[in-house]
């Protein structure tokens, strides 16, 4: 039995340990993402075939991809993807937030279960898609998704739920479904008539007998159609207020409040809404209050219990949350909490084998073998959010260990991610971000600055970090002796160790990245 054991523990130890010093580079992306146009579903969007899941790590591939290689493929079929998943049944056309996947190949047939960390990652892609596109439908989903995390997945303390089920009354989608005869018991015969055409529902049902509503047919469609069909959605979803709903998770996961805290500063800058980041602000501020013992987070808070200790995912993903908030407002306070929590990710979950994270604290119950894998699962892996975090760290503290420390942590990781670029896609993100970050620097203090800063935060997320250098930079940092001959209010686009002259129009800022990327 001894010997099975040790023979088994070797085997397991040795599995974490891929051979061989890997690099991936910026030509090893491009092709990884010319092998995914390959595969991406002409007609549908989303990888060919059934099920279909919305793979948002895989649509920020392809979204950077397009950025860095200008190729418009990339784009076009991020946008596809993105504008079938809102028009298909995967979508709540009445309450909104996206289901956790489809079914079938045209996202028309859900499975009815709502995850919030799959409406976290889609609210950042469909800002970023609006952004690009200017497609109202993005827009509009993003709003609506946020609609229903205030109205359904909003806990009274400002924090998020975890999920709403598939099943009610023992049946999945027995909530969301409609008959033709009760779409018409609404609404009245010319209306129902109207809407049906719309969301294809019809008196043998789309999906077993019943109908999924879905805006896959193309349909011509004018504002006045659009104005129309909006309080008949509202009737609609009054009546189904009133059956029986289905189950809340109403658990605060922190690893997932924190993917949803980022998307709503991240949406809610690039799409102007102040409010979203109020949201997110709150919910932070549940977080640290309730699920922190000092520099550690617990994973779980139900009715007042928190479970405790928390896992490298949780670290992870609130350390991106405080960053981003710290970006969005400046305040202080949100960059010595990420600092704090780092602290607690090194010194209780770092593999020293690959400069990464177990997914464990050294301190938790004890495991056979502590998990320490580095795929992204439905969410990107602790190791990618980390490896994020590291990046952003050394441009808000200006301290060169932090980039020390992530490329420690790519090279370790290299090899298993060369292996299988596809399952880790979110640090294969992480590494484009580390090879392509403009870092946009606002010095000044006046009116002037604050416009200059208002639009660098309007500017694509992914691959910008801003600073506000009102604390002065380090004497090492490229533009510390631009900004102290500027004499005013100015903003730097700083690439690698090079940053450009001053830009002092705002509207100059986005030619100004583009052109120190060239």
């Amino acid at each position: 039995m001894e010997q099975n054991r040790s023979t088994l523990m070797a085997q397991l130890t040795a599995s974490a340990k891929p051979e061989g010093r890997v690099v991936i580079a910026a030509p090893d992306l491009d092709r990884a993402a010319d092998q995914l146009l390959g595969i991406i579903d002409p007609v549908n969007g989303g990888i060919r075939g059934a099920p279909k899941f919305p793979q948002s790590m895989m649509l920020e591939f392809l979204w950077r991809a397009g950025e860095r290689t200008n190729n418009s493929r990339c784009f076009a079929a991020a946008d596809l993807t993105l504008a079938r998943i809102c028009e298909g049944g995967i979508y709540d056309h009445l309450g909104g937030g996206f289901s956790r996947y489809s079914v079938d190949e045209r996202w028309l047939v859900p499975h009815f279960e709502k995850m919030l960390y799959d409406n976290a990652l889609l609210l950042e892609l469909l800002a970023l898609a609006y952004l690009r596109s200017s497609n109202d439908l993005f827009r509009r989903r993003a709003r609506e998704t946020v609609a229903w995390l205030a109205r359904e997945m909003t806990t009274p303390e400002g924090a998020f739920c975890a999920s709403l089920d598939a099943d009610s009354e023992g049946e999945e989608g027995k909530f969301y479904v409609w008959s033709l005869d009760e779409v018409t018991s609404a609404l009245g015969k010319d209306d129902a008539a109207f809407f049906a055409a719309h969301y294809d529902v019809a008196a043998e049902g789309n999906f077993e007998g019943h109908n999924i509503l879905n805006r896959l047919k193309h349909m011509p469609r004018s504002t006045e159609d659009e104005q129309r069909l909006a309080p008949l959605r509202e009737k609609l979803l009054s009546v189904r207020d009133k059956r029986v709903r289905p189950g809340l998770d109403d658990k605060v996961l922190a690893d997932w409040n924190g993917l949803m805290i980022a998307a709503l500063v991240n949406a809610g800058l690039a799409l102007r809404e102040p409010l979203w980041l109020e949201m997110a602000a709150r919910a932070f501020l549940f977080v640290d209050a309730k699920m922190a013992h000092g520099d550690r987070l617990g994973h779980s808070w139900r009715a007042g219990k928190l479970i405790v200790p928390g896992l490298a995912s949780d670290h992870a993903s609130m350390i991106r949350a405080a960053l981003l908030l710290h970006e969005a407002t400046g305040e202080q306070a949100y960059l010595e909490r990420a600092l704090a929590w780092q602290a607690t990710l090194d010194r209780h979950y770092v593999n020293p084998e690959n400069g990464g994270y177990f997914l464990t604290a050294d301190d938790a119950e004890g495991l056979v073998v502590r998990p320490s894998a580095t795929t992204d699962d439905a969410t990107p892996n602790a190791n990618a959010l980390a490896a994020q975090n590291l990046i952003r760290l050394a441009f808000f503290t200006g301290q060169q260990a932090w980039r020390d420390k992530v490329d420690r942590l790519f090279e370790g990781i290299a090899a298993s991610a060369g292996e299988n670029v596809f399952a880790h896609l979110a640090l294969i993100n992480a590494l484009d971000l580390r090879l392509r970050a403009a870092e946009i620097v606002v010095a000044g203090e006046d009116g002037r600055a604050d416009e200059l800063l208002a639009a660098a935060r309007k500017l694509p997320f992914l691959d910008r970090v801003v600073l506000r250098a009102s604390r002065g930079l380090p004497p090492e940092h490229p533009a510390h002796d631009k900004i102290k001959a500027a004499g005013q209010s100015a903003a730097f686009i700083c690439v690698g160790e090079t940053c450009s002259l001053p830009v002092r129009e705002p509207d100059a800022i986005a030619e100004a990245v583009r052109a120190a990327r060239r």
